[in-house]
């Protein structure tokens, strides 16, 4: 499979031969759904508590007799039945981790970055060219490629310029490619690629790691 390259000016460059097991996939809905909601699950904190009986504080002592007032049958002030007693079957302190296999969210990334090549919303840059963070350079590149939506950019690594310039624009984030994730992908229209990105989704996805749950990252 090829893609495009195109300059941060929008000029066509040339064309890249790129993994078909990366991009060129039919993409797994299912596994994609089941990585997105394993990701959120782990964000969340599992710190909502509320006391039961046997942790309010308040005397065990029945209040009142049991027959004779004419009234219900009372326990202690910490009773779910009484206003600041216990919690019945209350949230308690859990993770909400869901632990899936290697392959399944190698899959997943593959399944993401394939329909997006798919429906033309794969963008791949030679460099950005930041040597000082601005978020005009950004702005600018962004609308030569016809990118009007949200956008994700993929750097090959951490790229400090690009985070700071692109950090102050509405929908636009900046990732290296070690880091990429379902969520993200999902969450912007467009995503953009540098080559050296490109050639890094295809050591960490690609290759026997597509198929192989413990195989060796190349270059690593």
């Amino acid at each position: 499979m090829k893609l495009d390259v195109r300059s941060v000016a929008g000029a066509a460059l040339e064309a890249i031969d790129v993994d078909d097991s990366v991009f060129g996939l039919e993409p797994n809905a299912a596994v994609v759904h089941q990585a997105l909601v394993a990701q959120l699950a782990a964000r969340r904190a599992g710190s909502a508590h509320t006391k039961t009986r046997g942790e309010v504080r308040g005397s065990t002592r029945k209040t009142s007799r049991q027959k004779g007032l004419g009234r219900a049958r009372m326990g202690s002030i910490r009773s779910p039945l009484r206003r600041g007693g216990g919690v019945i079957f209350g949230p308690a302190p859990r993770s909400y981790v869901q632990r899936l296999p290697k392959r399944m969210r190698r899959l997943a990334i593959r399944s993401v970055l394939s329909a997006r090549a798919q429906e033309q919303r794969l963008v791949v840059v030679d460099r950005l060219g930041l040597d000082t963070p601005s978020s005009k350079a950004v702005r600018g590149m962004l609308a030569a490629l016809g990118v009007e939506r949200s956008a994700l950019i993929v750097t090959g690594a951490a790229d400090r310029n690009a985070h700071l310039s692109a950090r102050n624009l509405d929908g636009t984030r900046v990732l290296p490619a070690d880091t990429l994730n379902v969520g993200d992908l999902l969450s912007h229209h467009t995503v953009l690629l540098t080559v050296d990105a490109v050639r890094r989704i295809e050591a960490l996805w690609g290759g026997e790691r597509a198929t192989l749950r413990r195989a060796a990252v190349p270059g690593a």
